[in-house]
């Protein structure tokens, strides 16, 4: 049975992502963060420490790691683990919803990696074609 099928028969109103004040908007804006991204995806190779994941993403401030995985953690979408020694140890890894939502993202993720020459390309015609407009209006 489909999410809206289950939601139908328990009788709420179905999610709908264009509805202006669906909660799934908020779902949709935190795994799709760009940070949120890239720390699902690198979650997905196992357990890691805030300071591996700080290294292994590239450009991401501390407050940002720091707020970008308590998001996730509240939404459920990342476990925190702080071990009880000196100095302190914390782990972060994927919960089960976590696991799906990084596969989906790393998906897209890597579909842009691929297509990023094809996109330069657009943009470089889009361009090109912009100047010549303005330059026939000139």
């Amino acid at each position: 049975m489909s999410v809206r099928n289950e939601t139908a028969a328990a009788g709420l109103r179905a999610p709908d992502v264009n509805a202006a004040n669906c909660p799934s908007r908020l779902v949709l804006e935190h795994v799709t963060s760009r940070w949120a991204v890239l720390l699902l995806a690198t979650l997905l190779d196992g357990t890691h420490r805030f300071s591996e994941l700080r290294r292994t993403v590239g450009g991401v401030s501390e407050k940002m790691l720091a707020q970008t995985l308590q998001t996730l953690e509240r939404d459920g979408f990342v476990r925190r683990k702080a071990h009880p020694v000196i100095p302190p140890r914390v782990e972060y890894s994927l919960t089960p919803l976590g696991e799906e939502a990084a596969h989906q993202v790393w998906a897209l993720a890597r579909w842009a990696e691929a297509r990023v020459p094809r996109v330069q390309a657009a943009r470089e015609d889009y361009d090109r074609e912009k100047a010549g407009a303005t330059q026939a209006r000139g």
